[in-house]
């Protein structure tokens, strides 16, 4: 038995200097933050979304913003409720796929610490975990350098 979840997640760039951009649980110097309550870590929040839809729930904006009134910020907090709610439902991550929409940052120089970084939080493989980033040729807001866009997909398969 196997599920698929499906979760998007988009932030626009910070107005205001002193917020770091962090992606897929990295820390991207030089980049301008993006606006949002926790971290804004879109391609986590993305993440916990596509968890939450393969098992039939969609709670990860609830507890994500209870968490962040509580001062818990880091989204890699948020991917682990998310994955003990998956464990929960007697399932395990098989793998992931995230596409990153975004003028910048470029996403090449961070990939391969992004996916690492991804793979340990759900305790895969790192060759279970595929990152791909376009501008989307400047026709939305994120191609025209005004945030990032994440989108994941996520496989399941039933717990031994």
């Amino acid at each position: 038995m196997f599920r698929v979840g499906f979760g998007q997640d988009s932030h626009r760039f910070a107005k205001t200097g002193g917020r770091k951009l962090v992606l897929g649980g990295v820390y991207i110097p030089g980049a301008i933050g993006l606006a949002g309550n926790s971290d804004a870590d879109v391609v986590l929040h993305a993440l916990c979304r596509a968890l939450e839809q393969a098992i039939g729930q969609d709670g990860f904006s609830r507890y994500a913003d209870e968490m962040s009134r509580r001062g818990i910020d880091d989204s890699r907090q948020y991917v682990a409720v998310a994955l003990a709610r998956v464990a929960d439902a007697g399932y395990r991550v098989n793998n992931v796929g995230v596409s990153i929409e975004a003028h910048t940052p470029r996403i090449d120089p961070v990939r391969a610490e992004m996916k690492t970084s991804i793979a340990t939080l759900l305790g895969i493989a790192e060759d279970a975990v595929g990152i791909n980033a376009t501008t989307g040729e400047d026709l939305t807001p994120f191609g025209q350098a005004q945030g990032v866009q994440a989108f994941c997909i996520v496989s399941l398969v039933k717990s031994p």
